[in-house]
């Protein structure tokens, strides 16, 4: 049996969630991550540091990353200005 949900590779970016890392002074050389996007589909994509093998070795129980999934970090500002762009449904 597949897994109940699986991520489309051919799905295109529809918007930015929230504010970019330029705006938000989580960078100061240009347009870099991190970053949140919605996904044509409805999905959402982050942009973030690769910390999977350091905190990916902390999970809490019941907690697990998937061979092709990744354990990314963002800055908890770029999720505060992300909020009100988020549906609730």
């Amino acid at each position: 049996m597949g897994r109940p949900w699986e991520a489309d590779p051919g799905t295109n970016f529809k918007r930015r969630l929230g504010k970019s890392a330029l705006e938000l002074g989580t960078t100061n050389s240009g347009p870099e991550c991190p970053d949140i996007w919605e996904l044509e589909n409805g999905d959402i994509a982050v942009i973030g540091r690769d910390l999977t093998a350091s905190l990916g070795t902390r999970l809490p129980d019941g907690v697990s990353i998937g061979l092709d999934e990744r354990l990314v970090v963002i800055p908890r500002s770029m999720l505060i200005a992300a909020k009100a762009d988020i549906p609730r449904v």
